[in-house]
């Protein structure tokens, strides 16, 4: 796989979380997820719990609470779409505050917003303890097809090289005196955009032969081999079948 890329969402550390192999964080992510995504939206209890799991994750993963509340900001965009469906959902209405808000756009507000955060609060939680290079390694030692890990393996490794191409260029049009003030400056943008997916793509040609000449053949060899004791399955598994358990009662409870 190469040698790892430091991120942002990242917070080395040595705890229980971290300690454990990647393939079963992401497996115990994915099991998580599925199950509060699962959960009846009318269990709001349910979902409380689901939070105090995630809460607790992450003090044994010693990630502070401020470092996880600003990484949750990127689903802002969604929660603005569910702030918007209380009004433009059809169906019975209420009214709050001398506004006329649909029942069925409430809960589905409420569904996005929970459903969302804690699975947005669970990937970040991941993220935040586990390098990019070991996630590539767990998605590996858990079978996803061998492409997908190579594409997901260079959009890493090159990302941060198409990033300083751009940045060059945009000094190199301020070095000139060129400011993108308006309309009539969006053909300079646009020829710039154009230049840099012709370099990228000359960049992954030469790269492509370079891997050729040395023996590429369409797959990656494997560096290390990540295995996991019985003990880690179980201290990863703890998160989802928790959550699998509080799911079940709300099942039970609603019927």
């Amino acid at each position: 796989m190469g040698a790892g890329h430091a991120h942002k969402l990242y917070r080395p550390g040595h705890s229980p979380v971290h300690d454990l192999p990647p393939h079963c964080k992401l497996a115990a992510t994915f099991g998580f997820v599925v199950v509060v995504v699962s959960t009846p939206r009318e269990a709001v209890w349910a979902f409380g719990l689901y939070a105090v799991l995630i809460a607790a994750a992450a003090a044994v993963a010693r990630i502070p609470a401020g470092f996880l509340l600003r990484r949750l900001l990127i689903e802002v965009p969604f929660v603005a779409f569910a702030v918007l469906m209380p009004f433009v959902a059809q169906g019975e209405r209420v009214e709050f505050l001398g506004m006329s808000l649909s029942v069925s756009g409430l809960w589905g507000a409420w569904n996005v917003l929970a459903k969302g955060t804690l699975g947005v609060a669970a990937s970040v939680l991941l993220a935040s303890t586990t390098e990019l290079r070991a996630l590539l390694l767990g998605l590996q030692r858990l079978k996803l097809p061998p492409l997908l890990v190579q594409i997901a393996s260079f959009m890493i490794r090159y990302g941060d090289v198409i990033t300083d191409e751009l940045r060059r260029m945009s000094i190199a049009r301020r070095s000139r005196g060129f400011e993108a003030r308006g309309i009539r400056h969006w053909g300079v943008l646009a020829k710039t955009a154009g230049a840099l997916f012709i370099r990228s793509y000359e960049r992954g040609e030469r790269v492509y032969l370079a891997m050729v000449s040395r023996g590429y053949a369409g797959s990656m060899p494997v560096i290390d081999e990540v295995t996991a004791t019985p003990t880690e399955w179980a201290r990863a598994s703890a998160l989802p079948l928790t959550a699998l358990a509080v799911m079940l009662t709300a099942v039970c409870l609603m019927r």
